[in-house]
């Protein structure tokens, strides 16, 4: 059993940053990857950042690349999702998820992650 706790969600002007945690606890050597989702109001939940439990293998969904970056700390057993120069259509729910199950590349689909966080809330307005 995995336990993921989101904390860092918030309001934020357009333009802004906001950084994520996903402090995970239980069985943490059983996971293979961490991922970083969202939903929005009226969307499907979709892949932000995932990374590999050994950090090698990273996925960038393409509205993301050069303005989001994600990171790891495995003595914290801690995933990091810092937000840079956020938009308006990044409001959404953000959630963290475990996979377990796949280890032979960085799963990026919502199905393949068997644990979740509660999600946090941001919201990017002015």
């Amino acid at each position: 059993q995995l336990q993921l706790v989101e904390s860092g969600g918030g309001l934020v002007q357009p333009g802004g940053s906001l950084k994520l945690s996903c402090a995970v606890s239980g069985f943490t050597t059983d996971y293979h990857a961490i991922g970083w989702f969202r939903q929005g109001p009226g969307k499907e939940r979709e892949a932000v950042l995932c990374i590999s439990r050994t950090a090698r293998s990273i996925y960038y969904a393409d509205f993301v690349k050069g303005r989001f970056t994600i990171s790891n700390d495995n003595a914290k057993n801690t995933v990091y999702l810092q937000m840079n120069s956020l938009k308006p259509e990044d409001t959404a729910v953000y959630y963290c998820a475990a996979s377990t199950e796949v280890d032979t590349y960085t799963p990026s689909e919502p199905d393949e992650y068997d644990y979740w966080g509660q999600g946090t809330q941001v919201t990017v307005s002015s």
